[in-house]
């Protein structure tokens, strides 16, 4: 497990020590074989997704797409199947896919680009001004974004902003491979329990 940095200040900017760096490196060629391997073995799900999502409703598209904040706080756009009607409510089919986190599939393609990281904070829309201060405090934006992170591993939707703030920058202090590994295997199994979901 890379070192951990010792800090009094909670809201002073966080430097990866060399070792971090190093991992990184390394984080990023494992984020590539796995969103491959994911990608490989999810196709036949992922094709019976999209197909579920246009049968549902053939005049809408069949991918979501949002503005969200991502590494070095620069905008980018997420996609995920989409789940909610022209007017707003979650449909039939976009319950299951959110229950079981099909929704967020497609992102295993921008994993591959290099937007995001199979673990790390979850991007947020640019409106939710207070936690991104709070992160640019805490120099989360130098990480990529996660498919999902230590807030999502401890309370996913029951976790309130300021609290996941904090995870965030717990996060990148433990910064390794242990911690990475942790997270991915509490995941799965969060979602294959559909734990800490909330219908909204």
């Amino acid at each position: 497990m890379a070192q951990v940095r010792k800090t009094t200040d909670p809201s002073a900017p966080y430097r990866l020590s060399p070792a971090q760096r190093r991992y990184m490196a390394v984080k990023r060629v494992l984020d590539v074989c796995l969103a491959a391997l994911g990608l490989a073995l999810l196709a036949l799900p992922m094709a019976a997704a999209a197909a579920a999502v246009k049968l549902s409703d053939p005049d809408e598209p069949v991918l979501f797409r949002q503005t969200r904040v991502g590494r070095n706080g620069r905008d980018f756009t997420l996609y995920k199947f989409r789940s909610m009607s022209r007017d707003g409510r979650v449909t039939g089919i976009g319950r299951f896919l959110r229950a079981a986190s099909v929704d967020e599939l497609p992102q295993l393609v921008q994993v591959l680009t290099g937007t995001l990281s199979l673990i790390g904070p979850r991007p947020l829309i640019p409106e939710e001004e207070p936690i991104h201060t709070l992160r640019r405090a805490a120099g989360v934006y130098v990480l990529r974004p996660g498919l999902t992170g230590l807030a999502q591993i401890s309370g996913r939707d029951r976790v309130d902003a300021l609290r996941k703030a904090a995870l965030d920058r717990e996060y990148l202090l433990h910064l390794g491979f242990a911690q990475d590994w942790h997270i991915f295997w509490i995941t799965i199994g969060k979602v294959l329990r559909r734990e800490d979901v909330e219908e909204k």
